[in-house]
């Protein structure tokens, strides 16, 4: 159990506090149901529990977001990446967690200045022209304040909060610990993965607690960005970066939030800066995979000239080319209400969950997408179609992988931003012509044969791989470690689907051996030739592109006979 388990005395306090607070909060019974109240009363520590009737007028919603509030920085967080997820969360639980911030009194800089001495390598007063003692923004891991280098360059240095770092520690063991007992314990809980939420979360906040990280990431992006010059982004002084401190430009420039000073007398254009900001997120997504994943007002800011900077790149997303091109599909069919195509990509992202029932789930992303069917581009809300399809994933218990729930988090953000500043804003018309010009480059030659040579060379290395995965199985089978499940519902359809299966691979690396051997003939000269090519190699390379013409005949008719079973 959790408390037979604890590392420290120190652990064994935290978690006393953590579950008064819960019990203060109206999870009382929660606490009891995991066993944990019984434990630590028979240890001596009693747990306070409030009136009921007091906790009865709260929500549940409000009742989670003040507890975790109390937490403390580690939930708080928790909390703030529990509010992306409205793929497991109702919406009452999503606008309540959206309302957690990480504003906390500053600390006193005194109480900095040991870390940043040992970190700078000296006074800060001494290494920058000027120094502000008095901090420009704190927040629950780091504050910043703003500095002057030697040579007049405005910056801020941002820095951790001293022992911070041992604090989450504390907290993610706790909490991973807490999410497994809640898991095995709460069934209804299941759904929503626990230990796999707290495994992202902790990774997550391990790298925001790397300062030094952050600007290796904001780095990257800049990098990928050069194409746009109206975009900026802070450059980093590595000189005076590293894990617990970094030193990046200031900028001064009107906040994300500020839209009132957004006027054309001040020389903004508020629908140019919209269509701005989506092209630079859409391009980080799309095209990049690598993107500013918490992009709201207050990490925005506008600059003269209708430009505009990234700042704070704690939170970055990414995105596996196969995810790019799984995203561009679902975007293209939203765009274009192609619904069978948005369908597939769901399914193929969510997989089968406890109890689906997959053809319900079809038909319903089916029926929601053709709603949709005959409406103008302009009048469609990228954002909400994306929070309507999470919210039919939400009703059957499936979740979305953690980088996509970032994603579509990030998505939904820039349409409201970009919503706030233009009303006539459309994400839809923004993101058409770059997703059109990313499927365009994919299927120019140079990409495709690319592709074509890649999925080769994997295929030739399993089938060199395959003689050591047989012995491997054999060895196995002797010792008596071999497992088979066997499902025999439709065996016999399972059995023709893996005969065919079979002689589709067989096909393959027939079609492979013809193309190598056919490209070493091609480079032995003599011999009878075809039409000025050596007649042997020739015929190989036309019997490669017979048997491929019917292995894709065969993909075809295989897939459309699926469809029609459907």
């Amino acid at each position: 159990m959790l408390i037979e388990t604890l590392d420290t005395a120190r652990d064994l306090g935290r978690l006393k506090e953590i579950l008064g607070v819960m019990v203060r909060h109206g999870f009382g019974d929660t606490v009891r149901r995991l066993g944990l109240a019984d434990k630590l009363e028979r240890a001596g520590q009693a747990l306070h529990r409030p009136h009921a009737a007091d906790l009865a007028r709260i929500e549940p919603p409000v009742q989670v977001r003040l507890a975790l509030e109390e937490l403390g920085p580690t939930f708080v967080k928790f909390g703030q990446i529990l509010a992306g997820r409205a793929d497991l969360f109702g919406p009452e639980f999503i606008t309540e967690l959206e309302k957690l911030h990480s504003q906390v009194p500053a600390v006193p800089f005194e109480a900095l200045r040991p870390q940043l001495r040992e970190d700078l390598g000296g006074e800060p007063e001494a290494v920058f022209a000027w120094f502000d003692t008095v901090p420009l923004a704190a927040a629950s891991i780091a504050q910043v304040h703003r500095a002057r280098l030697h040579d007049g360059t405005e910056v801020i240095v941002k820095i951790r909060r001293p022992g911070i770092a041992d604090t989450i520690a504390a907290d993610l063991r706790l909490l991973q610990r807490l999410a497994a007992l809640a898991e095995a314990e709460l069934p209804a809980l299941k759904p929503y993965h626990p230990q796999q939420l707290v495994r992202e979360f902790a990774r997550s906040l391990r790298r925001e607690l790397d300062l030094a990280g952050e600007c290796r990431q904001a780095e990257r992006i800049a990098a990928n960005l050069q194409t746009l010059p109206w975009i900026t982004v802070p450059r980093v002084y590595w000189h005076h970066t590293s894990e617990r401190v970094n030193v990046q430009d200031f900028i001064a420039g009107t906040p994300g939030g500020a839209l009132d000073a957004l006027t054309p007398e001040a020389g903004f254009n508020r629908t140019l800066l919209a269509q701005r900001g989506a092209q630079a997120v859409l391009k980080m997504i799309v095209q990049d995979g690598v993107f500013h994943a918490d992009p709201h007002p207050g990490n925005v800011f506008y600059l003269p000239g209708n430009q505009i900077a990234f700042i704070d790149f704690g939170m970055v997303g990414r995105l596996s080319q196969r995810r790019r091109d799984e995203l561009l599909q679902l975007l293209l069919g939203l765009v274009e209400q192609q619904p069978q195509a948005v369908a597939d990509v769901l399914l193929d992202w969510t997989g089968d969950g406890p109890g689906t029932q997959l053809g319900q789930l079809e038909t319903e992303i089916e029926a929601f997408v053709d709603q949709y069917h005959g409406v103008p581009l302009a009048q469609l809300s990228l954002g909400q179609m994306l929070a309507d399809v999470t919210a039919i994933l939400r009703e059957h218990h499936l979740g979305l992988p953690s980088d996509l729930a970032l994603l579509i988090k990030a998505f939904i953000s820039l349409e409201g931003m970009g919503r706030n500043l233009d009303p006539g804003f459309h994400m839809a018309s923004e993101a058409l012509p770059l997703l059109q010009q990313v499927v365009k480059a994919r299927y120019q030659p140079k990409a495709v044969a690319t592709r074509t040579w890649q999925t080769l060379r994997r295929t030739l290395a399993t089938v060199e791989q395959l003689p050591d995965d047989i012995a491997r199985l054999l060895r196995n089978a002797r010792r008596g470690h071999l497992q088979v499940g066997i499902e025999l519902a439709h065996l016999k359809r399972v059995g023709d689907q893996i005969d065919r299966s079979a002689n589709r691979l067989a096909m393959a690396l027939v079609i492979a051996a013809l193309i190598i051997g056919s490209s070493i003939v091609m480079t032995v000269k003599g011999g009878p030739t075809l039409f000025g090519l050596p007649a042997f190699g020739f015929l190989g390379f036309f019997g490669a592109v017979v048997c491929g013409l019917w292995l894709v005949r065969a993909i075809w008719r295989s897939s459309h006979h699926r469809d029609d079973e459907a």
